[in-house]
């Protein structure tokens, strides 16, 4: 999650998130973590060299971000040449690098899109819905399926309910994964998808 990443603080230089919401007596999970994540981008904008003002922010900016986050993922990638590459669950560790799942980085991208302009941001500046950012999702999504042997599939569907509240609340998708089992046929999953980006089995 972007929210416990300790280098960054809960402030706003577009003004008070919280204050946006102060109907709200108990946010919703989503709006919780929409502000935690535009706090976490207004820092970065902040540390930026030099500092840069959310007005002059670019699609080529937020790319900038979201490879900076890649050190704090969580999830395995692994390398063309790793003897676990395209296996979806490899039978022992390796020295591939942690990433910033897809699914996270795609859930986050649709958070501070929407955070943007709620703090002000004009809908066709908005440098989170242009083309080299959508892209890039695309080409994390390809990659990372090819190296986990994992494939997304375009269509996602919302987990019902019970099933929700069962894997601990919201910010929980579900993804039909095509998985290949260990005889060497592949078999179409029911996966959860939270917004870590990590795969929950039905």
């Amino acid at each position: 999650m972007l929210a416990g990443n300790p280098h960054f603080s809960s402030s706003n230089p577009s003004g008070d998130y919280s204050a946006a919401a102060a109907g709200e007596t108990r946010p919703s999970r989503y709006e919780s973590q929409k502000r935690r994540d535009w706090n976490t981008f207004s820092q970065y904008l902040r540390n930026h060299r030099p500092p840069l003002a959310l007005s002059r922010c670019s699609g080529a900016h937020v790319l900038e971000f979201l490879r900076y986050l890649d050190q704090f993922g969580k999830t395995k990638v692994h390398a063309v040449g790793c003897p676990f590459f395209g296996q979806p669950c490899p039978p022992a560790p390796c020295p591939c690098p942690l990433r910033q799942a897809w699914g996270s980085l795609d859930a986050l991208v649709g958070r501070l899109r929407a955070a943007f302009e709620e703090n002000g941001g004009e809908p066709e500046a908005n440098p989170f819905g242009v083309r080299a950012v959508r892209l890039y999702l695309r080409e994390v999504r390809d990659s990372q399926a090819k190296a986990r042997g994992i494939a997304y599939e375009k269509k996602k569907r919302k987990r019902p309910a019970a099933n929700v509240a069962a894997a601990g609340g919201g910010g929980v998708d579900v993804e039909p994964v095509r998985m290949m089992m260990a005889d060497g046929r592949e078999q179409m999953v029911m996966m959860a998808v939270d917004y870590t980006g990590e795969l929950i089995p039905l």
